[in-house]
């Protein structure tokens, strides 16, 4: 079963409703926006987990979050008894998490990334500022498409190389995809703690993104009644598609007609 993103309008400050049913919700999140609320961002006041406890009318559970600057799918259960169950799928690796992003460089066409990293929090999401351990991390990756624009962003080679790939974190360490992209030399663009500051101030100034182009685009997650899985897929990004797009990125399929039929439904 395919859960088919809702098309109704979203009102003022009320996130894109992808899934709905009396066990969960899926949304939208765009980048900048916050899961829930942390210590560290007091001043924040658009927090996806309040403005969709609003928008429905009822508390929701978070059962999983995407970073601060990452878009795409969101899932939050209706009830405690379901928020136990889904968390208990992404605690055991039950659930698949595929991501889009666009990388400086060539990557091979494909690959496993196993590389551990160091624990950056404990259980309660506090920073761990000494005796980190290290923790299995699992990254499964493809390459999409490549392009080569012709600037010489770095001033090392006379044209620069980008790429679109989709990754699977098998494991779900913090910050894990863009960790271990950049382990491989393929930061993802607009990454402020692990990308590349030329390339990143490069999209800004020619392309007016200042956002981390890394989306949540899709995700399988067992039913918490029936354990069927049902796959989410986010609606694609407006601003990623148009850089994509103008750096000569070819977008996945579903990806460039969902983009072309919300161009058609808004001009009509």
């Amino acid at each position: 079963m395919q859960a088919q993103p809702s098309h109704s309008a979203a009102i003022s400050e009320a996130l894109p409703v992808l899934y709905r049913d009396e066990f969960m919700v899926a949304v939208q999140k765009p980048s900048g926006m916050l899961v829930h609320r942390t210590a560290l961002d007091r001043h924040e006041t658009r927090i996806a987990m309040s403005l969709v406890r609003d928008q429905l009318g009822q508390r929701v559970y978070p059962v999983h979050r995407l970073d601060k600057p990452t878009s795409g799918v969101l899932l939050f259960a209706l009830d405690a008894d379901s928020a136990r169950t889904l968390g208990d799928a992404f605690s055991t690796h039950r659930v698949r998490k595929d991501y889009l992003a666009i990388v400086r460089g060539w990557p091979p066409l494909g690959g496993i990334i196993d590389y551990p990293l160091k624990q950056k929090e404990d259980n309660k999401g506090r920073k761990i500022g000494h005796l980190q351990r290290m923790e299995t991390a699992i990254t499964l990756y493809h390459r999409l498409a490549t392009t080569t624009v012709p600037v010489s962003v770095d001033g090392r080679y006379r044209h620069t190389r980008y790429a679109l790939v989709r990754a699977r974190p098998v494991t779900g360490r913090r910050h894990q995809i863009r960790r271990h992209l950049k382990t491989r030399s393929h930061p993802i663009v607009g990454d402020s703690n692990y990308g590349k500051g030329v390339h990143n101030r490069f999209f800004a100034r020619e392309y007016g993104v200042q956002r981390l182009l890394l989306c949540a685009e899709r995700l399988a997650v067992p039913h918490p009644a029936s354990d069927e899985i049902i796959e989410i897929r986010a609606r694609p990004d407006a601003d990623l598609c148009t850089v994509a797009q103008q750096i000569g990125l070819t977008l996945p399929p579903h990806w460039d007609a969902a983009r072309i039929e919300g161009l058609q439904s808004t001009a009509g």
